[in-house]
This record gives structure tokens, C-alpha cells and sequence, in this order.
């Protein structure tokens, strides 16, 4: 899926035909400032701490947010310590821009030759496979090719429109069904030569979930992981509350919040697409390509997002949906018991459809 998330280290292109906004400060303020202030629950017996921690990791930042009883002992610089090297493992495993990493070894392999990899590139290539099968093809690990074509990828150069042979050339090169896992040894395998594997659709929300985890491990079980816009709660803030999190208006030229919503133990991820095209002769193309006609997508979702336990599947699925559309979109959640809220461009602004399953989790949608 195109989905560039841009300077990311990790990954060229997001997969499949995506491309994936990032949460900015000013959202994160309803979680960390707004959500986690210096007050004392008044049904609580004790004062939540409030200890912030961040740096840069895959392209983008991580931040992290912990509320603790201050009588808890969290040793701030080993948690740093620790998770920046949680992150480094991942990227070592997941980069396409690390030419040592696994992955990119493995897009150099040849032709029904089993490379050996880690365990959890095995589970986020095969979490990846099942979307793609379940989505028929419309979430798509090995669309780069598609994307670099459209002048999406690291390289945009001068923006033009490619002719149907050249389209054409380049889906031979895309196909999630020409990439097999493994189990025993883990290890990956291509049945093409050309074919390239690109997880910045998926590896990010893996990362929260590895660092939640992780935070987990210490005992901590107040905190707010957010890599480049995917985000995973558990816990309370500051206030003994859920954590409260925005979602951004789909505007091209501010930064404004569209809604704030409370995540209870829950994982975020949201895809958009209103900020990265061109346009020709007065026609907008985006950056979202579907990797199943190598065009970009025509339809008018600005940007949809998802909740659900798991932040790796909630930032692949995002990336799906804007593929898919608003209409299929929305029946394809339905079925699946899937909480997504749809924002879609209309000629007088935006109209906002949510999943019987966002409902269930959040009642009505009303204006922040």
C-alpha cells in the first residue's frame, strides 16, 4: 500500500496503497497535558505521578507518558535506556533503510530461497498476509514498486504521469502471494526475484505494542506509548481517567483537532489521506495507490481511524481502509466486529461515519 510516512527510517513506502498520517503535539497534548494533569483524583487515595520519556526511532518519535504513585521507583534513564534498545532490535529486524537489517538481507535473497529470520518478523509478515488475504489484495506489503513509479516513494523527483505499459511493468513486481513464512526454522521465502517487502504499514504499531509490553514487564501499568501517530493506552491518567486522545481534523494546511475520544486499555492507529499528492492538468492524484489496479485511489476518504487491542493490527488495518473506501470500507468493519471512524470529504466540508463496533465503544459522535 503507498503509504509513505515521510523520512521514515524504517520503511520507504507504507505498505499497501496508504499513506499514513502522523498524530503532531498538538494531539498529544489531550493525552499528555489535558489528560495527565497535576491534580489528585478525588475518589482516588493517592497522587499519580506524571514521568514523560522520548526520542527518535524509525524516521519519526516515540513519547511516552507514565503515571505512577509516587511512591513507585521508576528509573527514568534505565526505561529510556531499555526502550531505545527494544526499538533498535526492531529496526535492525524491520528496516528497509538498514541495509543490514533483516529485512532488507532478505529482499536481496533470490528466487525459492528460505532466508532465516527472527520470530517476530515472521509474526508481522504473516499478521500482514492474513490482511492481505482477508482484504483480497487490497493491503499489500510489496507495492513499493507501484509507489516509486507514482513519484511516492524516497525519491519523488518530478511529478508525471506513468503510462499503462509502465504500470503495467511495475505490478509484476507486486503480489503479497509471492512472499511465504515459515515457522520451522522461522524464515521467509519469494517466488520472484523482483519482488520487495516493505512493512512501514504494520511495524510501527508493532513497536507500541513491544513497548507496552515491555512497560508492562516493569510493573507499569499506567502509560501512553505513541510512535508516529499509533498510539497504545492501558491504564489511568493523572485524573484516575482513561486516556483521552484527539484525532485530526483531515485539513491540508492546519493542524486542528476533529474529536478527542477515551482510550480504555485500547490501541489507536490512524491512515489519511489529504496531504501528500499532485495534481496534472487540474486532476489530484493521491498517494494512496491500490496496489490492485496500480492507480491511486479515487474515492473521497480523507482519513479513517481504528481501535482495537492490538496497535500492529489497527495501524495495517488504517492502511487497508483508505484503500478500500468509505463505502466498503464501512461494510468490510461491520462484518468484522471492527471499530473504525471514517471521515469523508463532501462539497461542503466533511460528513463522519463510524462501525456498529465504534459505536459499541463510544456511543454517538458529537462535535468536540
Amino acid at each position: 500500500m503507498s503509504n509513505p510516512r515521510t523520512s521514515d527510517t524504517m520503511t520507504s513506502v507504507k505498505t499497501s496503497s496508504v499513506s499514513v498520517w502522523h498524530l503532531t503535539l498538538l494531539l498529544l497534548l489531550y493525552a499528555t497535558g489535558v489528560a495527565c494533569q497535576s491534580e489528585q483524583n478525588a475518589s482516588a487515595t493517592r497522587t499519580l505521578q506524571k514521568l514523560q520519556i522520548e526520542g527518535p526511532t524509525m524516521g519519526t518519535s516515540y513519547h511516552i507518558t507514565i503515571c505512577t504513585d509516587s511512591a513507585d521507583v521508576v528509573d527514568r534513564d534505565q526505561v529510556q535506556q531499555d526502550v531505545d534498545q527494544l526499538l533498535k532490535k526492531i529496526n535492525q529486524q524491520m528496516s528497509t533503510y538498514i541495509k543490514t537489517s533483516e529485512l532488507s538481507q532478505f529482499n536481496q535473497t533470490t528466487v525459492d530461497e528460505w532466508f532465516p529470520v527472527s520470530t517476530p518478523l515472521v509474526k508481522v509478515v504473516d499478521a500482514g498476509l492474513k490482511l492481505s488475504e482477508e482484504s483480497d489484495g487490497a493491503f499489500d506489503m510489496t507495492v513499493g514498486p507501484l509507489v516509486n513509479l507514482w513519484h511516492f516513494g524516497p525519491d519523488p523527483g518530478k511529478r508525471t504521469i506513468p503510462d499503462n505499459s509502465q504500470i503495467e511493468a511495475a505490478r509484476k513486481s507486486v503480489g503479497y502471494h509471492h512472499i511465504q513464512t515459515r515457522n520451522n526454522p522461522m524464515s521467509l521465502q519469494k517466488t520472484i526475484s523482483d519482488v520487495y517487502l516493505d512493512l512501514s504499514a504494520i511495524a510501527k504499531g508493532y513497536a507500541v505494542d513491544e513497548v507496552g509490553t515491555y512497560l508492562e514487564s516493569q510493573s507499569i501499568q499506567n502509560y501512553l506509548v505513541e510512535i508516529g501517530g499509533e498510539m497504545r493506552a492501558r491504564g489511568i491518567n493523572q485524573q484516575g481517567q482513561p486516556w483521552n486522545v484527539g484525532i485530526e481534523k483531515p485539513l491540508s494546511d492546519q493542524r486542528v483537532v476533529q474529536h478527542v475520544f477515551p482510550l480504555d486499555n485500547l490501541s489507536m492507529a490512524t491512515s489519511g489521506n489529504y496531504r501528500n499528492f499532485f495534481e496534472v492538468d487540474g486532476v489530484s492524484y493521491s498517494h494512496t495507490i491500490d496496489p490492485r489496479t496500480g492507480r491511486p485511489v479515487k474515492h473521497a476518504l480523507a482519513s479513517v481511524t481504528v481501535v482495537g487491542e492490538n496497535c500492529m493490527n489497527c495501524d495495517a488495518i488504517a492502511t487497508c481502509l483508505m484503500v478500500i473506501g468509505p463505502e466498503k470500507g464501512y461494510n468490510w468493519c461491520a462484518e468484522r466486529n471492527i471499530a473504525a471512524y471514517f471521515i469523508v470529504k463532501a462539497e461542503t466540508g466533511f460528513t463522519e461515519r463510524y462501525s456498529p463496533q465504534w459505536q459499541h465503544l463510544f456511543g454517538e459522535v458529537n462535535e468536540k
